[in-house]
């Protein structure tokens, strides 16, 4: 369980002391970072998509006669 007496049993050094799931605080900064890498994804992509955006097909005409380099259609 999380709490006092679960904090003064662990000593973590670096990157483990913010992301542990042992303390409160740890579990909330894994939490974070997860909501934060998700929320930049999404806004990764949808900045993305915006930019490139596909242009419309225009409709050409298809000459099926005998001679289609002379096509009068």
């Amino acid at each position: 369980m999380a709490g006092p007496e679960a904090d003064a049993q662990y000593q973590f050094t670096g990157v483990k002391n913010y992301f542990n799931s042992y303390s409160l605080t740890g579990r909330m900064n894994c939490v974070l970072a997860t909501y934060g890498g998700i929320a930049l994804t999404v806004w990764y992509f949808k900045l993305n998509s915006q930019k490139t955006k596909i242009p419309a097909v225009k409709a050409t005409q298809v000459c099926r006669g005998s001679n289609p380099g002379h096509c009068a259609c």
